[in-house]
């Protein structure tokens, strides 16, 4: 059975190997700054162990060991230590590759005190990666401590390095993962290649240990917007010759189009391959359904609480356990069973059909044959699958000044604003910086504070613009303020520059001076008047009881102003009086001339008036 196993596992490892050719190693650079005769950048190799500095850089001085040349053993035994002195720079430990795991190598310089391990190939090819045992063939239970980048380089990059050494020079170099992953804008978009089998051994515990470590900050990241997450799980398909075998049925669905090899590795026992791909398909779908609602986060809810609620060893790795977890999360089962559709019908399913075609690499990421495997920004990540390690990775994805918080942690990076402020702008006293952290170091950018921008170099000088900039810091204008008196050289307005105000004289940022306008005669110049210089203005006074009138810079009698004031007032009084008088006369005739015209006209209705003819006789009047 074992034979029929390894046989059938070795089908499944040689079709990956054609359908999925194209394994890219990823690299990061390593400048030699020291001694002239090999100063240059090189490539190398990053490991897929430890924990790469994914957007910073290390600096330090290169050693190869007398003894222990491949490190296969502890260095205690040789009485080797690579720990820094205080003041000097971190060592890098040059080892030769052969005779162990590069872990173990790894390991052991760790624990001699190294900041990190190079291994010089030991003969002339393509860069590899370098990548942790299987667990059949080593004792892991270091692997999880080894914290120490470390990378692969060239042997003739070795042999120069051996020789510079030998020659008694100093080699120093600096480890740069600046562009190991790219950084193109403020959201970053990374997949995960996973598996929800739990019987793999270290690397399902691992692997099961990160989702449940991982899953709050990965939360936090998609609700904020910050990034886009896809899962991803690797399937096979079955040999045609393999297509009626037990194996090959116990392995895969849809009539050998996708498969998963079997957890225990033992087609007697336990669960078979085609558990695994039914409940891998489970959990794209899942994600599919909670994507297309708004909430792909959820995801993360649905895998950790499969994790401990169906676990294998259990006999929990059903549907039933399945559906109470995904009822639980209020996700729509029908939708996701829905999704799966029948497993057993000799048909696409169109899901996995997807997944398979995402495994073959495309752009600059590479085919996907390493389980687990993370992608960032289309750059395959390579180091511990930890929650520190990996946010890193994410962290350096961003476009700077774009991180979120969670970047910006003591955990992950540290805060250059706080020594000496970055070397950037500063203005003490409206406690003001153009100092900003950032995931990969620092940059000195003028702030907008308040809703004024601050603009200048960032490094020398940073200036308030716009309307409101007097608000912040007197937009760094002069400003004074003496009995109860504040002047100001800042004009509230879009303009940029400093103006003294009236009264003072001078460059309106450093200084403005007070004017003595009585000394340079340029106000209270009149014959009568008597000048007193004060802070910003002036006093001035006229002799002989004269009143000032500062409009025209003249003085005028009091007296004469008075009786002047008197009489027109009087003169007003009496031109009120004779209009009303008049008025009222005025008044009186017309209605008088109204009474008799009226009269008048009443009285000619009943007898000739003396002033009309008699039109009632014609001839002589005789008296009798």
């Amino acid at each position: 059975m074992r034979a029929n196993l390894g046989f059938f596992a070795l089908s499944f490892v040689l079709i990956l190997g054609t359908a999925l050719g194209r394994f890219v190693v990823e690299k990061n650079n390593l400048k030699v700054t020291s001694p002239d005769s090999i100063r240059g950048i090189y490539e190398c190799a990053i490991g897929n162990f430890g924990v790469p500095q994914y957007g910073g850089t290390l600096v330090g001085t290169v050693v190869y060991p007398s003894s222990n040349q491949k490190a296969c053993k502890n260095f205690e035994d040789f009485d080797v230590s690579f720990k820094s002195k205080p003041g000097h720079l971190p060592t890098f430990v040059l080892i030769d590759r052969g005779d162990c795991y590069f872990t173990l190598k790894a390991w052991n310089a760790q624990r001699a005190g190294a900041a990190a391990i190079l291994v010089a190939d030991n003969k002339v090819e393509p860069l590899i990666t370098m990548d942790t045992p299987e667990e059949d063939n080593a004792d892991a239970e270091y692997l999880d401590k080894i914290t120490i980048p470390s990378a692969l380089i060239s042997k003739s990059l070795g042999d120069s390095i051996k020789s510079a050494l030998s020659s008694g020079n100093m080699v120093n170099m600096n480890l740069d993962w600046t562009e190991s992953v790219p950084h193109p804008d403020e959201r970053v978009e990374y997949e995960l290649w996973t598996n929800s089998n739990d019987e793999c051994g270290k690397k399902c515990d691992t692997q099961i240990e990160f989702l449940k470590n991982f899953k709050g900050a990965a939360q936090i990241l998609e609700k904020g917007g910050y990034t886009q997450f896809t899962p991803h799980y690797i399937t096979w398909y079955c040999p045609e010759s393999f297509l009626l075998s037990k194996q090959c049925k116990s392995q895969c669905i849809n009539h050998g189009r996708y498969c998963a090899p079997d957890p225990e590795q033992d087609f007697t026992k336990g669960y078979d391959g085609k558990d695994v791909v039914v409940q891998n398909l489970r959990q794209v779908c899942i994600f599919k359904v909670v994507n297309d609602t708004g909430k792909p986060w959820i995801w993360w809810d649905y895998v950790t609480d499969f994790a401990i609620r169906c676990p294998m060893k259990e006999k929990k790795y059903t549907k039933e356990c399945a559906d109470d977890v995904i009822k639980s999360l209020g996700i729509d089962l029908k939708k996701v069973d829905k999704c799966i559709g029948d497993t057993e019908a000799d048909v696409e399913n169109p899901i996995l059909k997807a997944e398979q075609e995402s495994q073959i690499g495309k752009g600059s990421r590479g085919d996907v044959t390493i389980l687990p495997t993370l992608v960032v920004n289309n750059r395959q990540y390579r180091g511990k699958l930890e929650k520190g390690a990996v946010l890193k990775a994410i962290c350096a994805g961003f476009q700077e000044t774009t991180e979120p918080a969670i970047c910006l942690t003591e955990d992950l990076e540290t805060n250059e604003c706080l020594i000496n402020n970055g070397g950037c702008w500063r203005d003490g006293a409206a406690n003001i910086t153009a100092c900003r952290d950032t995931f990969r170091g620092r940059v000195c950018e003028c702030p907008t504070v308040q809703g004024v921008k601050f603009v200048g170099d960032g490094y020398t000088h940073c200036k308030a613009s716009g309307a409101l900039h007097c608000g912040i810091n007197n937009g760094g204008c002069w400003r004074e303020t003496r009995n109860g008196h504040t002047y100001s050289a800042c004009i509230d307005d879009h303009s940029k520059d400093c103006k003294c105000p009236p009264g003072f004289k001078g460059d309106g940022v450093k200084k403005c001076e007070d004017v003595d306008e009585c000394k340079e005669k340029v106000a209270c110049q009149c014959p009568e008047c008597k000048c007193k210089n004060t802070w910003g203005s002036y006093e001035c006074s006229c002799s002989s009881g004269l009143l000032y009138m500062r409009e025209h810079d003249t003085c005028i009698g009091k007296v004469g102003a008075t009786k002047l004031s008197w009489s027109m007032l009087w003169i007003l009084i009496f031109a009120l009086a004779a209009a009303s008088l008049s008025g009222y006369a005025l008044y009186k005739y017309r209605i008088r001339s109204y009474m008799d015209s009226e009269i008048r006209a009443i009285m000619a209705q009943y007898m000739p008036l003396d002033s009309q003819p008699n039109t009632a006789s014609t001839g002589p009047h005789m008296d009798i």
